[in-house]
């Protein structure tokens, strides 16, 4: 039977519930306000802070409270470590939470003028698209480039650079915590059983995929699995375009489809392809029907991918 990955993330949810519960219980209590009147204030007390993005090191003065996110990934590390509460807009592609501010701020065509109606104390993208880190700074807006992360660790650093701008490195520091523990904990139920097996990662159905040497590829690195688009990877940026045939000759134990999203594709529309139901992953059940979005971002939902990795290898 496929496997798919589930789009829940308990983590995030019972981050932003959290303030919504101690409004409804807190009533009266002097205690309940007054923790977290001190919480606001040690957070506020911690600026300025230094952080250092894509773009250099920043300053940031006081605790930003008006966050614009023009990345889909810094979204969900946001939401994630408690700071949703300060995000006033995001980026269209940023679908996840579900209440996150959505708007039609697009990431790929930034535009200051448009970022800056809504009066942002930072700015957090992934990528400097049509120069858009200059033109903030001569707005005088404090910008954050974080770029996509290549490794765990990364995605780690990220968490706590954030954490450190936003006032909240302590829930920062819980969640890499969290997603460290999961993934381990993944990787150590599946064992030494992987290790030998190989996998294909689909992007799209004309067979884009991806190597160890890209965010994902290093998630399948951790099991052991030998990845069969490494042998053109180099050539390709890390993002090779392989083959029907080629797929089918390198006989997969475990295919990943993150194309389910964008290109309907199904363990079943996989296994109706020429010569595919010949393919070890699809004799064998061994197809991970994965989201598009939590397979292409390298925030705390990765923990749930590795987690569905190990789930579909351990059949």
């Amino acid at each position: 039977m496929p496997r798919s990955l589930s789009r829940s993330a308990p983590l995030v949810l019972v981050g932003l519930l959290s303030p919504l519960v101690l409004a409804a219980c807190g009533g009266s209590s002097d205690d309940g306000g007054g923790a977290a009147s001190s919480t606001t204030t040690a957070a506020a007390a911690a600026f300025p802070v230094a952080v250092t993005g894509t773009n250099g090191k920043l300053t940031i003065d006081e605790q930003p409270e008006s966050i614009v996110s023009l990345s889909a990934t810094a979204t969900e590390m946001l939401f994630a470590i408690d700071a949703g509460p300060q995000v006033k807009a995001v980026d269209s592609t940023s679908n996840y939470p579900t209440d996150a501010p959505k708007t039609d701020l697009s990431a790929f065509t930034p535009n200051a003028e448009a970022i800056a109606k809504y009066e942002p104390d930072l700015v957090v993208l992934s990528d400097d698209m049509n120069g858009i880190v200059a033109a903030l700074g001569k707005l005088h807006i404090p910008t954050l480039q974080l770029g996509a992360a290549a490794t765990l660790d990364d995605s780690y650093e990220q968490l706590a650079t954030l954490g450190d701008a936003t006032g909240h490195a302590d829930d920062a520091a819980k969640v890499a915590t969290d997603m460290k523990d999961r993934i381990d904990a993944a990787v150590t139920s599946v064992g030494d059983s992987a290790k030998g097996m190989s996998v294909y990662h689909e992007l799209d159905p004309t067979y884009y995929s991806v190597g160890s040497s890209t965010f994902i590829g290093s998630v399948y690195k951790l099991f052991g699995l030998e990845n069969i688009a490494d042998k053109a990877a180099d050539a390709a940026g890390g993002y090779p375009q392989l083959s029907a045939e080629f797929v089918v000759g390198a006989a997969p134990d475990l295919i990943v489809l993150a194309d389910t999203v964008c290109c309907d594709q199904t363990a079943e529309t996989l296994a109706k392809r020429p010569a595919f139901d010949t393919v070890p992953a699809v004799k064998d059940g061994r197809v991970l029907e994965a989201s598009d979005d939590v397979a292409s971002r390298w925030g705390p939902r990765i923990a749930d991918f590795a987690e569905s990795v190990a789930d579909t290898l351990k059949g």
